[in-house]
C-alpha cells in the first residue's frame, strides 16, 4: 500500500500511490440532477424502477396506511432523504439511505467516507444478542426465598415462555434464554428485586413480544414466591446486545491524529461536551433508523443511557493516535429489527431496507454504527481544522437564502454575495441573507463584510 499523508490545512490527502485505488459507484452522485440520482441508483441495483417511481411521485399519500400506525391521523409529515456516499463497510460497498433535515449530515458522511475507503477502512461486529426484560418487585419481603425459588423454577419459566409466549422466536433460532435476579437498594432501607429476562429476538427488535414474556411470566413468580410483582417492561439499556465499530486511517499526519485524540478525550472527560459528540454521531445513527422504519427514540435512550454507565455521561466513541495511524472505536447497544411493525409495513423502509442489502438486524446495527463513527470523525476533524462553522454554514447558505424568501431566480445571487460575507468573516445568518436581497431587489450593489452586515 501506498503513503498517504493528510495534510492539516486542507484535510486532503497530499499523495497517495495506489493507482488501483477504487471508487465508488456513487462517485459524483451530488452533482446529478434529480432524474439522473434515480437512473443511478437503478443502474447499480441500489433501487428498482418502480421505487424510483415511488419516490418521484412523494412517497406516501394514501392516509390508510397512516391510520394503521397511530391514532387521530391527520396527515403525513415528510423528512427529506437523501443518499451517503462512499461508503465501504466491512469489504462491502453500501449505498446509505438517510432521512433527515439538518443541513450538511448527508454531506459530511459522504465527504469522510470518501477519506476512509482512500486511506484506510471500516469494520464492525455484533457483541451479543438478547435483549432485556425487566419484572419488578418494588418492596421485596424475603430476597433470599426469592432468589432460591427463582434460581430452583428458572428451567422451567424458561419452557413455559418458549412454548406459550415466544414460540414464534423458537422457530426462527430465537427465544428465552435466560433469567437473572438483580437487588437493588431502596432509599427506605429495603430491597426491590427486578428479574432480567433475556431473549433473543433474530431480527425483530422484539419490544412487543419481550413485554408478553414478562406479563406471563408474572403470575407463575408471584405464586411461586409469593411476591408482589408491580411492573413488567422491556428495556432500552440493552448491555447484553452491543455493536461496535472501527475506523483506521493509515499514514495521517501526526498533528492532525493528535488534535482528533485530543478531542476524543474532551469528550470522554466532560459531559457538557460528550452530550454534544454523542449528537454527532446519531446525527449518522437516527437518520438510518428513520429511513428503515425502526425505534430511533429507543435507540436514542439506550445509547445515551449506556454513555453514562460509569456514573458518568461520557462520549460512546474513542479515537486514538499511534505512530501514523489513527483508530476510532463505537460501542453502543443499537438494538433494531428488520421484521414486523413499521419496517415490513411501510414501502419506504422496505425500500431502504433493500437499498441496504442487509439479511439481518445485527447487520443493519452494524452498518449504524459504522455511519456514527464516520459522521463522528467528520465532526471532529472539521472541530480541530477549519472549525464547524465554515463547512456548516455554507451547506446552510440555501437554507438561510430561501428563508429571506428569495425566489428561484434570486437564489444564485444570494447565496454567491452569502458565500463571500462568509469567507470574509467566518459568519453567517438569516439577517445578511434578508439585507442581501434587499439590496439585490433594489439593485444597489453589496460590498461584503460592510453594507450586507449593518
Amino acid at each position: 500500500m501506498g503513503r498517504t499523508i493528510v495534510d492539516i490545512k486542507t484535510s486532503q490527502p497530499t499523495l497517495r500511490n495506489e493507482a488501483d485505488v477504487e471508487t465508488s459507484a456513487l462517485a459524483g452522485f451530488g452533482k446529478l440532477s434529480q432524474d439522473e440520482r434515480y437512473e443511478k441508483l437503478v443502474e447499480i441495483g441500489a433501487l428498482t424502477a418502480a421505487e424510483a417511481q415511488h419516490l418521484k411521485s412523494g412517497g406516501l399519500k394514501d392516509l390508510g396506511l397512516a391510520e394503521k400506525f397511530i391514532e387521530n391521523v391527520i396527515g403525513y409529515f415528510q423528512v427529506p432523504m437523501g443518499i451517503a456516499t462512499n461508503f465501504r463497510i466491512d469489504g462491502r460497498e453500501i449505498v446509505i439511505p438517510l432521512a433527515v433535515e439538518e443541513t450538511s449530515i448527508v454531506a459530511a458522511a459522504s465527504k469522510t467516507a470518501k477519506w476512509v475507503r482512500e486511506v484506510g477502512e471500516i469494520t464492525t461486529e455484533t457483541l451479543g444478542e438478547l435483549i432485556i426484560g425487566q419484572i419488578q418487585i418494588a418492596r421485596v419481603r424475603d430476597i433470599a426465598n426469592l432468589r432460591t425459588k427463582l434460581q430452583m423454577s428458572k428451567a422451567d419459566f424458561i419452557n413455559m415462555a418458549n412454548r406459550d409466549v415466544a414460540h414464534g422466536l423458537v422457530a426462527r433460532g430465537g427465544g428465552v434464554e435466560d433469567i437473572v435476579l438483580r437487588e437493588i437498594d431502596r432509599p427506605d432501607g429495603d430491597k426491590m428485586a427486578v428479574i432480567h429476562v433475556h431473549a433473543n429476538p433474530c431480527d425483530a427488535m422484539g419490544a412487543n413480544i419481550i413485554n408478553q414474556v414478562c406479563e406471563y411470566l408474572k403470575g407463575p413468580i408471584q405464586e411461586l414466591t409469593g411476591e408482589t410483582v408491580t411492573m413488567c417492561i422491556l428495556s432500552n439499556l440493552v448491555d447484553t446486545k452491543l455493536t461496535r465499530a472501527k475506523v483506521v486511517i493509515h499514514d495521517i499526519e501526526e498533528d492532525l491524529g493528535k488534535r482528533i485524540e485530543e478531542a476524543s478525550l474532551f469528550a470522554n472527560l466532560d459531559p457538557y461536551r460528550a452530550a454534544t459528540n454523542n449528537k454527532g454521531v446519531m446525527n449518522g445513527i437516527d437518520p438510518i433508523l428513520i429511513a428503515t422504519g425502526n425505534d430511533w427514540r429507543a435507540v436514542e435512550a439506550g445509547v445515551h443511557a449506556y454513555a453514562a454507565r460509569s456514573g458518568q455521561y461520557r462520549s460512546i466513541t474513542t479515537w486514538t493516535y499511534q505512530a501514523g495511524k489513527l483508530i476510532g472505536i463505537l460501542e453502543a447497544p443499537i438494538v433494531v429489527g428488520t421484521v414486523g411493525g413499521v419496517t415490513k409495513l411501510h414501502p419506504t423502509a422496505q425500500m431502504s431496507l433493500s437499498m441496504l442489502k442487509v439479511s439481518s438486524a445485527a447487520e443493519l446495527s452494524r452498518i449504524c454504527a459504522a455511519v456514527g463513527l464516520v459522521q463522528n470523525l467528520g465532526a471532529l476533524k472539521a472541530l480541530t481544522t477549519v472549525g464547524i462553522i465554515e463547512g456548516h454554514m455554507k451547506l446552510h447558505i440555501r437554507n438561510l437564502t430561501l428563508g429571506a424568501g428569495a425566489s428561484e431566480r434570486e437564489v444564485p445571487l444570494v447565496q454567491k454575495r452569502l458565500e463571500e460575507i462568509l469567507m470574509l468573516t467566518k459568519r453567517i445568518s438569516l439577517q445578511n441573507a434578508v439585507e442581501v436581497l434587499r439590496e439585490i431587489r433594489g439593485a444597489v450593489p453589496v460590498s461584503p463584510g460592510t453594507s450586507a452586515l449593518t
